[in-house]
Order: C-alpha cells, then structure tokens, then sequence
C-alpha cells in the first residue's frame, strides 16, 4: 500500500506539467482577477480577494481529477491493475495507495494559492484550525469524486471532458466567478446543490467573518458526505474496472 503511495508521489513530483495546472496557471488568474476587480467601487478589497482568491482555488482543485483519470486508465490499460489485482494487496490498500499522494497535492496546492494571497493581496486567514478542516473536506471531496470517475469512465478523454464540465459548470453556477447573490434566484437554488458553493461559503465564513469549525459544520458535513459518496461509487465500479483492465 505505502509502495503505491510513494511511486505514485515520486510520478506526480516529476510532472511538470501537473505543477503548471495547479499552482502556476491558478496563481495567474489570481493575479489578472484581483487586479480587474480591484477598482470596483460596490465591493471592498478585502471582499474582493475572499471571492477571487478561495474560488479560483477551489476550482483548479478539481482539476486534479484529470490526472487522478489518467493515472487509472494508465494502469488498466497496462495490466497493473489486474496484476496487483493478483497480489495480497486488498482494493482498499489499492485504493488508498493512489489516493494519498492526490490528497497530499491538493493540500499542497491550496497552502500555496493561499500564502500568495496572505503575502501578495493581504488575504486574512481566520481560524486556522477551521481553513485547515476544510481545506481537508475540500480536498477529500475533490479526490473522492476523482477517484470514482477514474474507475467508471472508459478512455482517458472522457475523464478530461466530464472534468471541465463538473470544474467549469461548478465554477459558474457555485459562485466561484461571481457572488451567487449577483445571480438570478432560481440559479442561487441550484447552487447550493453543489460543492463548490459550500466550500466557497465556508472559506469566506471563515476569512470576512472569523468563523470556526461549530460554524461551518454544515459545509463540512456536505462536502464530507459528498465525498464518501464518490469513494463509495469508486469502490462500487471496482469490479467493472478490473474486469476491463488489460492481463
């Protein structure tokens, strides 16, 4: 299980290209987003950078489940699932191998877009054991459904489409481009059937008004649950994904 882990770890240290989505790309649109809006008269500074800076971070965190997929059909489609399948290793320890070091990413990436916004936009941080529990809620959900997606879909670009359409779609009706109180009422009532609207709401809960974590249990209770729910369809979908994986 800690083997899986760690090759899987070392591989996602040395992809560039995954360094480039999750911290270079968002701290670009953190930057170009700040500096538009900065000049809006309706809305403080601070209030600005609480909007931009926890909604682009939550939405480049989804984009992780586009490696999380090819990373699975990668494996299926050499034989290394069917081979460790083979092995005393459970799909449990499987499973948890290749979720950990994900895990560990999108913390990593969220520890960094926020101490941008600490040094650079003077981002206030709250409660740090509350950003902390969340960022955790939000990095399980985010994982979670990676690593159901993995398992049920069939080829690699159909991860890549179901992910923009789950970050991007998201991104647009949870209020992470704009305050969901801009939009019209029956888009606010769909909102709130997302993830991303508790995770941007628990952030800002958190950063404008020093809310701590008996505040924001209900963030935390449906990101959690939301992403047990995708754990549980991952390890659901299992058999169909082994069944499909190259001897």
């Amino acid at each position: 299980m800690w083997a899986i882990a760690r090759m899987e770890l070392k591989k996602t240290v040395q992809d560039k290209g995954l360094w480039f989505w999750t911290f270079i790309l968002p701290i670009v649109f953190i930057v170009a987003f700040v500096a538009i809006f900065s000049g809006e008269e309706n809305a403080s500074y601070q209030e600005i950078v609480t909007q931009i800076i926890p909604g682009y971070t939550i939405m480049f965190a989804f984009f992780i489940m586009i490696s999380m997929v090819i990373v699975f059909v990668k494996d299926r489609e050499r034989g290394m699932v069917a081979r460790i399948a083979s092995t005393p290793i459970s799909v449990y320890q499987y499973f948890f191998g290749k979720w950990v070091p994900f895990m560990i990413l999108v913390l990593v990436q969220i520890a960094v877009l926020f101490s941008f916004g600490v040094i650079v936009n003077d981002l206030p941080l709250g409660d740090p054991l509350a950003l902390l529990v969340l960022s955790l809620a939000l990095a399980f959900i985010v994982t979670g459904w990676g690593m159901a997606m993995a398992v049920i879909v069939k080829t690699e670009n159909m991860g890549i489409a179901l992910t923009q359409v789950l970050a991007l779609g998201g991104a647009l009706l949870g209020g992470l481009w704009m305050p969901v109180e801009f939009m019209p009422e029956f888009v606010q009532t769909i909102s709130q059937s997302l993830p991303q609207y508790w995770a941007l709401q628990g952030y800002k809960d958190i950063l404008l008004s020093g809310s701590d974590i008996t505040d924001i249990w209900i963030n935390l209770l449906f990101l959690i649950v939301a992403g047990a729910g995708g754990m549980g369809l991952a390890l659901l979908f299992y058999p169909r994904f082994l069944g499909h994986s190259r001897s």
